[in-house]
């Protein structure tokens, strides 16, 4: 049995893709759970900033350090509010100068259909293989998180931000000519990021699915806090159950499990 705070799997890109969760002392090869009988109890939460017994609000935080810590300010979810260039200050500007100004990709994936995305170059390729990508291109690489959030605005435009989560988990994703669609949005760049334009080739990923579910019906452990299931498959952040059930661990950050095999 395995006992601990959830944070989002951690991820090697092999073929298919090999996933682990990490406790405080110890470790799982997610992969090692398909086709097996596993139980998931929920035993409590933890936050993952101040660490107190505290109900989670949002990305594994309680609601007081959602509202507080810097790594949960605004400009996560939208770059183009980075202002760490500028040396202005959101929550702490140290944390914010390291996050905000280091390379940054903005990029096409295709989970569902395409998209534009952003990402620190370090999450590469990370980022792509959290959103269950089967297709990744980078499009620029740009020296600040500002620069990609204007550039992942101005796409936006032409282009979807969001991953339809259950067709992605359904596998009915197409395949298309990411080179093509790179060529074809150049045009629409910001003229700042002109010079940033890379010509990497892309990516294609694998996933340890052995079925697909047919009608998507998802696991809240804050409402349903016990569930036992035969894991066929993860992809993206998601555990994959024989009865169509899927569970998305990354939106279960900070609650405190046990999980066995039964």
């Amino acid at each position: 049995m395995f006992q601990g705070v959830l944070t989002k799997m951690q991820t090697e890109l092999h073929t298919p893709v090999d996933y682990y969760l990490l406790f405080h002392d110890s470790f799982l090869h997610v992969n090692s759970l398909l086709q097996k009988k596993v139980h998931i109890s929920l035993i409590g939460y933890e936050c993952l900033s101040c660490h107190e017994s505290k109900e989670i609000f949002r990305q594994g935080f309680c609601k007081s350090c959602f509202f507080e810590t810097p790594s949960a300010g605004e400009w996560i979810m939208k770059p183009e509010l980075s202002q760490a260039h500028l040396g202005i200050e959101d929550r702490d500007l140290e944390f914010e100068q390291k996050v905000q100004l280091q390379p940054h990709i903005v990029y096409f994936a295709v989970s569902s259909g395409l998209k534009v995305g952003v990402t620190r170059k370090t999450q590469i390729p990370t980022r792509w293989i959290d959103q269950g990508a089967h297709q990744a291109l980078p499009i620029v690489e740009v020296p600040n998180r500002y620069l990609a959030g204007i550039t992942e605005v101005a796409l936006k435009n032409y282009f979807n931000d969001k991953t339809n989560w259950r067709t992605m988990l359904q596998n009915q994703g197409e395949q298309l000519d990411l080179v093509a669609e790179r060529e074809a949005c150049l045009s629409k760049l910001p003229p700042e990021v002109q010079p940033y334009v890379v010509a990497d080739k892309g990516i294609e990923v694998s996933y340890p699915v052995q079925r697909f579910p047919e009608k998507v019906k998802s696991l809240t452990l804050s409402k349903s806090s016990q569930y036992t299931g035969v894991l066929k498959g993860i992809k993206g952040q998601y555990w994959i159950f024989e009865d169509d059930i899927v569970w998305n661990v990354r939106a279960h950050e900070g609650h405190v499990v046990s999980i066995a095999v039964v």
